[in-house]
């Protein structure tokens, strides 16, 4: 299957960014290379690219899509939280920019056996690293019926949390829950078919809340930050950019305090 996604807010990005051709640059989430392409033909043979990507599939379609760049990117099998080690390793102190583009690509949705769409019939993964041991299966079946409510609380804003993580529990009691339709049609029978019949799909809360947990998602950006405006020059405040477009008010809340720092 190719790696097929759309990057969101393209031209607002690279915009933002100001880019120096002599510059450095970091994508902590290369993806398919989509932003990665557009900073790097803007680069001179000075200039430099860090992508990291913890997904191997997406890193290995960023290598073929950046291949004329290959004397200037450096790209890392890796999550964006390692950044320090990575520049570290890389002899980089100081960067121009960094982007983030957080959440689930398209391609990984589609990729059905990934796990992550609510509307296919797969094994319960949602792994963007497969070499990780947890999986949103180990989540869903061994998680107290408490950690449930709050992940799907916290994380996927459902005010059905409480009932959606009561039916998990009482459903596995009986078998394990193993595939994503069994999930998807446990939380469809959580939720009042009047409440369904006004809203998205039952479940996209829910599989947003445990895609989340399985990645460490929010905990990774939290205990990020700091590091990576350290390693910006202290001129290019401006132009790094992060932007979350699932779970919004957390985000905002824990971009707060550096809210003087992005566009």
């Amino acid at each position: 299957m190719d790696f097929k996604h759309v990057s969101v807010l393209l031209e607002e990005t690279i915009d933002g960014l100001d880019i120096k051709p002599d510059g450095i640059y970091v994508d902590g989430t290369l993806g398919g290379g989509g932003h990665a392409y557009e900073v790097c033909k803007r680069l001179s043979n000075k200039g430099r690219f860090i992508g990291i990507d913890q997904d191997g599939e997406a890193l290995e379609a960023a290598r073929k899509r950046l291949s004329e760049f290959e004397d200037k990117t450096s790209l890392v099998r890796s999550n964006y939280c390692e950044i320090d080690t990575i520049l570290k390793d890389l002899n980089v102190e100081k960067v121009d920019g960094i982007v983030l583009d957080l959440g689930v690509s398209s391609y990984q949705i589609d990729n059905l056996e990934r796990g992550f769409s609510y509307k296919s019939d797969a094994p319960l993964d949602m792994r963007m690293d497969t070499r990780q041991s947890r999986t949103a299966s180990s989540v869903v079946n061994e998680y107290s019926e408490m950690e449930l409510y709050r992940i799907i609380r916290d994380y996927g804003e459902d005010k059905f949390a409480k009932n959606i993580a009561k039916h998990i529990v009482k459903a596995r009691e009986e078998k394990k829950i193993e595939t994503t339709k069994e999930l998807s049609d446990i939380i469809k029978g959580a939720i009042p078919m009047k409440v369904q019949s006004k809203g998205g799909h039952p479940a996209k809360k829910t599989f947003q809340a445990i895609r989340i947990e399985v990645n460490r998602e929010l905990e990774v950006l939290s205990q990020s930050l700091d590091t990576m405006i350290d390693h910006l020059k202290p001129e290019q405040f401006s132009p790094n950019l992060f932007y979350y477009v699932t779970l919004a008010s957390y985000c905002l809340q824990l971009l707060s305090r550096h809210r003087n720092l992005f566009l």
